[in-house]
């Protein structure tokens, strides 16, 4: 393992601009699946945060009894998807519309009656906020018989599930693509580094060099290549991150689990693609 380490070390000594090549490669390859994440993380937020106002309102009957209001709700805070009830009087519901429109103050001032009714407001557990959970519990809500409305936004919630699942499959596809592409020019990248010691391949291998002994210091150049390569893309993005929240918009930096799996995914392109190139000059040695 020393003579790997030393091997790899001393490969980027004596060609520092192929091998400054490679990993700038590598760097620009990963690049562009790091601006793709940067992308969807923040698609994934403005997501979640519109999830978040994902709310079921029951409107209820004058005439509701006060016991049937209490058991409604017991019943409701028992269902698995429900974070929690809270009911809302006719007096609490006139006071909040004064706060929120204070531009009809007067009108809700000189009002003789509140015309307003009393409610029931459902919040859904968070990983909960399923379209099937939203609808299964604005019916059970709408079973009571002093419920007279129950209200969700139907079509702001189908709007939203579908905004979601596109983005889920829309994600997936541009991943896998930008990740394909990456692996490519990372191979070429890192084979070409080593088609340029390919003498060196085959003098080792005709002295009596094992191929895993000779394959070694390779695999090693190459990991280290990626791993630079994967530290220049991390640069490159967070620079990005900063021109764009800085210019333009407010964007969230990338989860640290993705920034670890950006890195190592480009050690393991650099460790696959040194592995294919070696055996291939290893097998036109005879």
């Amino acid at each position: 393992m020393r003579y790997a380490l030393r091997e790899a070390f001393a490969a980027f000594r004596r060609a520092p601009v192929l091998t400054g090549l490679a990993s700038a490669m590598v760097g620009l390859a990963l690049f562009v699946v790091g601006l793709f994440g940067l992308v969807a993380s923040n698609l994934r937020t403005a997501v979640a945060i519109m999830e978040e106002r994902v709310e079921i309102v029951a409107y209820l009957r004058d005439d509701a009894r006060s016991d049937e209001i209490e058991l409604a709700v017991s019943e409701l805070r028992e269902q698995p998807d429900v974070e929690g009830v809270e009911y809302v009087s006719k007096q609490a519901a006139l006071e909040r519309a004064r706060e929120e429109l204070p531009a009809f103050q007067e009108v809700f001032s000189g009002l003789a009656v509140n015309p307003l009714p009393a409610s029931l407001e459902v919040r859904l557990l968070e990983g909960s906020r399923t379209q099937d959970a939203v609808v299964r519990v604005a019916e059970m809500a709408e079973a009571f018989p002093f419920v007279e409305e129950v209200d969700y936004g139907r079509e702001w919630v189908e709007q939203l599930f579908a905004i979601r699942r596109a983005a889920a499959v829309t994600a997936m596809v541009l991943g896998l693509a930008f990740g394909l592409v990456a692996a490519l020019i990372i191979g070429t990248a890192l084979r070409i580094a080593i088609f340029a010691r390919k003498d060196e391949i085959y003098i080792m291998r005709l002295v009596g060099a094992r191929d895993a002994f000779i394959r070694r210091p390779f695999l090693l150049e190459g990991a280290m290549a990626g791993l630079i390569g994967g530290f220049v893309a991390l640069a490159l993005t967070w620079a990005t991150h900063q021109a764009v929240s800085t210019l333009l918009f407010p964007v969230e930096w990338i989860p640290v689990s993705w920034i670890v799996g950006g890195i190592v995914a480009g050690a393991l392109f650099g460790v696959i693609s040194s592995s294919l190139a070696v055996r291939r000059h290893l097998k036109e040695v005879v």
